[in-house]
C-alpha cells in the first residue's frame, strides 16, 4: 500500500508493459507494486521465482487487473542470453516495452584474498545491469518516449572502505547510463539512475548489524551512529524509490536523461 506521502496515479500507465528486475524483494518489489497500482502490465524478473510469484500475488491483492498481465520468469541478469529469452517470451505475451527498471544487484563488502567478491559484485550488479538494458533496448516500443531507469546506490557516489566491489560497480552504472543515453537519445529512450542511500530493506539491516558487530555495539546504536550522516535523521522507505521510478518514467520527467537522482536524506549534496 503506498504510504501517506505518496500520490497514486490511476491509469497512469495502463497499456504500458514494464519489466523490473530483482523484482523478489525489498525496493524491487515495491516498484512492481506501485506501476502495477498505475495500471501497467508487468514482467518480474530475478533468480528466484518463488519470490517473483509473491510480488505478483501482492500486486493482485492491490488491484484486480483490469486488463493489465503481470507475468514472471527467473532469470539470472549476469547471463545475457537468458534475458534475452526471457523479455522476448515477456513482449511476445504483453506487448512491446515501455520501460525497464534495472533494480537486480548484490550488496556487502569484499577484501583482497581467495574469498575476493569483487568479480560477483562487478558482474551482477554493473554487467547486469548493461544486459538488462541491452535485452530491453531490443523489445522496446516503436513510438514516443521509453525508459531505462538503473538503481545505483550513494555508493556510486562516495567511496567507503571495504567496499571497493560495491563502489566500484555502481559508480560504472553512472556512467554506463551516461553514455547509453547519449547513445539512444535519438530514438528517444530516456536513460537514467537513481542513487538511493540507506533504504529500509534487509540489505541495509544486515549492513547495520555488520557495523554494530565490527563496533561491538548493538544495532540500534549502529542505526543511531549511521543515521548522524543523514541530514533527515532517517532511512528512506522502498515506496520512496517507487514513487521516484514511477515519476521518471512519467511525462512530468520528459526533459530529463542522462541524469543520476539522488534520494538519500540528504548524506550526498
Amino acid at each position: 500500500m503506498a504510504t501517506p506521502s505518496q500520490t497514486v496515479v490511476p491509469d497512469r500507465y495502463t497499456g504500458r508493459h514494464i519489466a523490473i528486475t530483482g523484482a523478489g524483494t525489498g525496493i524491487g518489489q515495491a516498484i512492481a507494486k506501485r506501476l502495477w497500482m498505475e495500471g501497467a502490465s508487468l514482467t518480474l524478473l530475478a533468480r528466484d521465482a518463488s519470490r517473483l510469484e509473491a510480488t505478483a500475488l501482492a500486486c493482485q491483492a492491490e488491484r484486480m487487473g483490469d486488463g493489465s498481465q503481470i507475468g514472471w520468469a527467473s532469470c539470472d541478469v549476469q547471463e545475457r542470453p537468458a534475458i534475452d529469452s526471457s523479455l522476448s517470451t515477456a513482449t511476445a505475451e504483453r506487448g512491446p516495452l515501455y520501460a525497464c527498471i534495472a533494480n537486480a544487484g548484490v550488496g556487502g563488502p569484499n577484501e583482497d584474498g581467495p574469498e575476493d567478491r569483487f568479480g560477483e559484485l562487478i558482474s551482477t550488479n554493473l554487467v547486469g545491469t548493461y544486459n538488462s538494458f541491452r535485452a530491453a533496448q531490443s523489445q522496446l516500443s516503436s513510438d514516443g518516449a521509453r525508459h531505462l531507469v538503473a538503481i545505483s546506490s550513494i555508493l556510486g557516489r562516495i567511496g567507503v572502505p571495504g567496499y571497493t566491489g560495491y563502489c566500484a560497480s555502481k559508480t560504472g552504472i553512472l556512467g554506463l547510463v551516461r553514455a547509453l543515453a547519449a547513445e539512444l537519445a535519438p530514438a528517444e529512450v530516456q536513460v537514467n539512475a537513481i542513487c538511493p542511500g540507506w533504504v529500509d530493506t534487509q540489505m541495509a539491516r544486515d549492513g547495520i548489524d555488520g557495523m554494530a558487530a565490527g563496533m561491538g555495539i548493538d544495532s540500534d546504536k549502529a542505526y543511531e551512529l549511521a543515521m548522524q550522516a543523514v541530514p533527515l535523521g532517517r532511512m528512506s522507505e522502498v515506496e520512496d524509490i517507487a514513487g521516484m521510478v514511477a515519476w521518471l518514467i512519467s511525462p512530468d520527467a520528459r526533459g530529463v536523461t542522462g541524469q543520476a537522482l539522488d534520494m538519500n536524506g540528504g548524506a550526498f549534496m
